[in-house]
């Protein structure tokens, strides 16, 4: 792709990044670009792009040529075409390959090298070929990133691996060709005596060959949970129309919608996805556009009225004609939204790699120190060699490559079972610093579907007849209220009466004759025009339910009006639980939605939540989480909407119902399956005790380390202590994250 010289002050601007291979090197680009004058830059480890905001004389290619100076790749971003994002390659494939493959391979190296009982006549030559290929090519990526490293005086969790591997294979191949380690019949004997030596006889291919694997696995999970950063996008372009039917000179034509002008008219059938932003230029009909504004009730529309792409067509036929395509119709600015959302988002560092960054130093100081004094006090060269190598090889923790993963392994098994699903270990850092739960309405404090609440009757009706006629009316129509009504009815007076004469009328209601009553349902209006009045009291009961932002429809037959039906957003049975028990755990929550301020109000009364903020599009929704954090919140967002999405990217923890669009899942940090708000009160009591348990893993796997080197250093450590080492280090990792499992929901 080329670029071109841009003037000063040209804005923003998006990098695609290569090479990156941990959070330090998000970090390193990120310093590098911000030393340019009148350059903010963000690096997003997640998603590998870069959001720089430039006001100096700064050009795109003087950015990408700086991030090659730090020795990673740059591109500015290609367009987006939605087949091509279908058909990504997956990029974990290689990596699950050689992590494969370095297993079949390993389990044998470790088995021979501590199992004296396997030790044949010549075992150490198989374990040379076994292990050779896993140190060689399974940990090629450690080694390239230890070398960009190098060459840009930095060290990170890469290099110590680097290092540790390549010098335990390196004194190995040591020992067998010019040591003792190659006599047929050599053996690891099965002790952990403390004693000096020259180690000539012995060999660490266990060692390097074990903390590749383990390492290679660590990176395996983080990759897959990292591949899910751009997912919301793709999901995003899959809610579009893929087809439309355009009306060219008087004919209907099916179309790609790619293909699809401004001023283009179009046809949306009942249940179709309107195709693109336009206006209602024939027809009417209702819309549901609960995913992208989050009202629960469907919107009428008519001529003049604007329609949005991606919303779905409840009711009647309608012409559209096209004014906004591609990249300027609101989902694609949604999915603007959500991106930017998630490369600005400040993804907390690796603590394994955070760690490093000092630990390796150190670690090379004190080899080299080693080193230097055995030399200086009179020591032979190979014992010096083998304490200065020794101190390389038992400070490599394959317990910290387990640390995070296995952790994350058994809380997120844990997690699934209770229906609680965690992407990755960025995630959980979150959790602990959280202080404000922002909850939207619709699908998650309520069940997100119409429901028949109350029947009113007027006096001298029975409630059960009224409900029954009108029920059999509105079975016959496809508008989610009259669904909702047709549902509650034959939940409460059984199977619908048959239905003669049906007929809709457009935004006011239907009509028909049943059991030989011509009735009416809709709204006060259309009874109106009937000449059925409604009595003081059911005008009372209908002022009373709009109110409470709820449904009224008017029934009435055979020339008078007979009752009320109030229809709403259903609150889910264990929402006003859920609430209490975030209070519990120290959140504040605020109910955010796009509903109106009547219906909102209504049902935070209900589930004890002070703090409402209604009638709000997707763009005020990452606004009000941005100013949430401003006032220095640490913000939770669960949500389960497309207009959702962004707000779920911003937050700092996003939480997504599992019983809503895909978009909302994948731009959020944990999914909640079971749909229950209860299930989000799990998601952070899990959350913050795994990674309390990731913290404990690191620590001890550094302590098991730690207290080896001094060993290594005084050339004490034989090549059983340090295979025990490494082994009880990572059993300790294993047995410590696997105490999750006995994790217990609240709701159970």
């Amino acid at each position: 792709m080329t670029t071109t010289k841009q003037p000063p002050g040209i804005g923003q601007v998006e990098l695609v990044i290569g090479g990156m291979t941990c959070a330090s090197c998000a970090n390193r680009i990120e310093k590098k670009l911000n030393k340019l004058d009148g350059v903010t830059a963000t690096v997003n480890y997640a998603t590998e792009k870069a959001r720089v905001d430039v006001t100096g004389d700064i050009s795109p290619e003087d950015l990408i040529a700086t991030v090659e100076q730090a020795g990673y790749s740059a591109t500015l971003p290609t367009p987006k075409v939605t087949e091509t994002v279908a058909a990504e390659p997956d990029p974990t494939a290689s990596l699950r390959t050689r992590l494969l493959v370095s297993l079949v391979l390993t389990v044998p190296v470790i088995a021979m090298a501590m199992i004296p009982a396997l030790q044949f006549t010549n075992w150490q030559w198989l374990s040379l070929t076994l292990a050779a290929p896993v140190v060689v090519w399974g940990a090629l990526p450690f080694h390239r990133a230890a070398w960009t490293n190098l060459r840009h005086g930095t060290a990170t969790m890469d290099t110590l691996v680097s290092m540790g591997t390549l010098a335990a294979l390196g004194w190995s191949l040591y020992a067998l060709f010019w040591g003792t380690a190659g006599t047929p019949g050599m053996k690891h004997p099965f002790e952990f005596t403390i004693s000096r030596m020259d180690g000539t006889g012995s060999i660490y291919l266990e060692a390097a060959a074990g903390v590749t694997t383990f390492i290679l696995a660590g990176r395996f999970f983080e990759a897959r949970s990292k591949r899910r950063a751009g997912a919301a996008l793709r999901a995003l372009l899959e809610l579009g129309a893929k087809e439309v039917s355009v009306l060219r000179d008087g004919a209907e034509q099916r179309i790609p919608v790619e293909q699809l002008a401004v001023g283009d008219r179009f046809v949306v059938r009942p249940g179709e996805k309107i195709a693109t932003d336009g206006v209602v230029v024939e027809g009417s009909s209702a819309v549901d556009a609960s995913m992208l504004t989050g009202e629960s009730v469907p919107v009428e529309v008519g001529v003049d009225d604007a329609v949005v792409g991606a919303t779905v067509n409840v009711g009647g036929r309608i012409v559209v004609r096209a004014n906004r395509i591609g990249s300027d119709t609101q989902l694609a600015q949604m999915a603007k939204l959500v991106e930017d959302a998630q490369t600005g988002k400040a993804q907390a560092q690796r603590l394994a790699d955070q760690i490093s960054g000092f630990f390796v130093p150190i670690v090379i100081a004190l080899s080299v120190a080693t080193l230097g004094f055995w030399l200086g006090t009179g020591g032979s060269v190979a014992a010096a060699f083998t304490a200065a190598v020794a101190v390389l090889i038992i400070a490599c923790p394959c317990a910290l490559g387990l640390a995070t993963p296995t952790a994350l392994m058994v809380g997120t098994g844990r997690g699934a079972q209770l229906g609680i699903l965690i992407k990755g270990p960025e995630v959980l850092e979150s959790t602990r610093r959280v202080d404000t739960v922002v909850l939207d309405k619709t699908g998650t404090v309520t069940t997100g579907r119409m429901t028949l609440l109350d029947v009113v009757a007027a006096e001298g009706e029975d409630a059960d007849r009224v409900l029954a006629l009108a029920g059999a009316l509105e079975d016959s129509s496809e508008h989610p209220i009259a669904q909702a009504i047709a549902k509650g009815a034959a939940a409460k007076v059984g199977a619908p009466q048959a239905v003669e004469g049906f007929a809709n009328i457009e935004g006011l209601g239907v009509q028909g004759v049943v059991d030989g009553h011509a009735v009416v349902v809709g709204r006060a209006r259309l009874l109106a025009d009937w000449s059925q009045e409604l009595d003081a009291e059911l005008v009372r009961a209908m002022r009373d339910a709009e109110a409470e932002g709820k449904t009224a429809v008017a029934v009435g037959w055979d020339g008078k009006a007979r009752g009320v039906l109030v229809v709403a957003d259903a609150v889910k049975p264990s929402s006003a639980q859920a609430i209490s028990q975030l209070r519990a755990l120290g959140l504040t929550p605020i109910m955010l939605t796009g509903d109106n301020k009547a219906a909102a109000a209504a049902i935070a009364a209900q589930v004890g939540i002070d703090e409402v903020i209604a009638e709000v599009l997707p763009k005020d929704k990452v606004d009000t989480v941005e100013r949430l954090q401003a006032e220095g919140k640490v913000v939770a967002m669960v949500g389960d909407g497309v207009n959702d999405a962004a707000a779920l990217a911003q937050a700092d923890l996003g939480l997504a119902m599992g019983t809503g669009t895909d978009v909302a899942i994948e731009a959020s940090d944990l999914t909640l399956v079971r749909g229950d708000l209860r299930a989000a009160v799990d998601a952070i009591r899990l959350s913050r005790r795994t990674l309390g348990t990731i913290k404990g893993n690191l620590f001890w796997a550094f302590a098991y380390n730690v207290a080896a080197i001094p060993l290594a250093m005084a050339g004490l450590l034989n090549p059983m202590l340090a295979g025990a080492a490494m082994a009880f280090s990572s059993v300790f990792v294993v047995s410590n994250s696997l105490r999750l499992r006995t994790f217990r929901s609240t709701a159970a």
